[in-house]
């Protein structure tokens, strides 16, 4: 559907519709049952990446979601709150000028009182967009090669925004489809086994530690959540770069030396809690927490729920789909339709800074 935009308040939310429905024929792949896991030799291996190849993006859009679009002329304060009140934490921007959409606006990515500026300024900047018709492998591989959070799907015909695409829900997609294709036998694998994720210099944040401190290693160790643990070690909590964003929202930013326990007890709202995972649970209990849950990550932990991890989506869409396909990447993306508009924001200028988020959360 085409959107309008309101000449005065130059925020829509629009509603989809999906045009058609999943079909289980479309979801019955002939594959193999049986193989051990990234194993080039053994079928098992590239269960996955074929079911993504076989899917295109279109096929994950929800039958009916919420869509926030910003005009680039809208106040940034009103874009905050706007986000807010919708409870979504991104929206495509519509530039009336040039008759499209030139970047995404993400709470916990952007330096919201310089957004505005920045983009007036036109440094040159890509915006990653896929069509409709991509394949959801194709899809993932952007995400993860272009190292962003959200892919814009836009009609090529219309230049519509139908969906905002996400590591969340292509592995949602898999986890509700994929049980009408063979199960591969890698998914008996304990996590330890197959290594999946990452298990070395783990970034954590103590609970006694304040909000300031938090933002300090949030920009330093370069990380979008931070596992809160107590005096013995122990995980408690995750805090993430959109509770500081919060921190705005509930108008409580006069004091970021306040603790994060204290932050985390004052939360407004429902956000993603600690969800634990341990080395000798399997691939397969992993992946159905973790989508079950929707949430970003699971803490890997021992039996002392001491951090000895972090899982999340992209480790595992990095290795159930793209990781089997190395040795074809070249060759296969040479037609890979992703579409890129070079006319908006540069990334240092983007680049969040601990007291570029101090004055973002004051300014709000």
């Amino acid at each position: 559907m085409v959107a309008e935009l309101d000449s005065r308040s130059r925020v829509v939310v629009q509603a989809l519709t999906s045009r058609s429905g999943f079909t289980g024929a479309d979801l019955l792949l002939p594959l193999p049952s049986h193989g051990a896991f990234c194993r080039a030799t053994d079928p098992d291996t590239f269960i996955y990446m074929n079911f993504m190849k076989s899917h295109c993006c279109y096929d994950a859009i929800p039958t009916s979601s919420k869509l926030v679009i910003f005009d680039t002329t809208l106040q940034v304060k009103k874009a905050f709150f706007a986000l807010v009140a919708n409870g979504v934490r991104a929206a495509p921007l519509w530039d009336n000028k040039l008759k499209c959409f030139v970047q995404i606006y993400e709470l916990e990515e952007h330096k919201i009182e310089t957004w505005r500026e920045i983009y007036l300024q036109y440094h040159i900047n890509r915006l990653i967009s896929i069509t409709p018709d991509c394949s959801l492998f194709d899809a993932i591989y952007s995400l993860l090669k272009n190292k962003i959070h959200r892919l814009p799907i836009i009609d090529p015909a219309s230049g519509n925004v139908l969906h905002i695409l996400t590591h969340k829900r292509i592995l949602k997609f898999l986890h509700i489809f994929g049980s009408m294709i063979p199960k591969p036998r890698f998914l008996q694998k304990r996590i330890n086994e197959v290594a999946i994720g990452t298990f070395r210099e783990i970034a954590t944040v103590q609970e006694s530690a304040s909000v300031y401190d938090a933002l300090t290693i949030f920009v330093e160790r370069r990380v979008s959540a931070l596992p809160v643990v107590n005096e013995q070690g122990k995980v408690v909590a995750l805090y993430s770069r959109f509770d500081v964003i919060n921190l705005a929202a509930q108008k409580n930013y006069n004091n970021l030396d306040m603790t994060v326990r204290e932050a985390i007890s004052s939360r407004a709202c429902c956000v993603e809690g600690v969800l634990k995972c341990y080395p000798y649970e399997t691939l397969e209990t992993i992946i159905d927490r973790i989508a079950k849950a929707e949430v970003h990550r699971l803490v890997l932990v021992d039996s002392g729920d001491v951090v000895r991890g972090i899982v999340s989506l992209s480790d595992l869409l990095q290795a159930l789909v793209l990781t089997p396909a190395a040795p074809v990447l070249p060759s296969a993306f040479k037609s890979l339709k992703i579409c890129v508009r070079d006319h908006t924001f540069n990334n240092e200028a983007n680049k969040m800074d601990v007291d570029g988020l101090k004055e973002t959360i004051k300014g709000q």
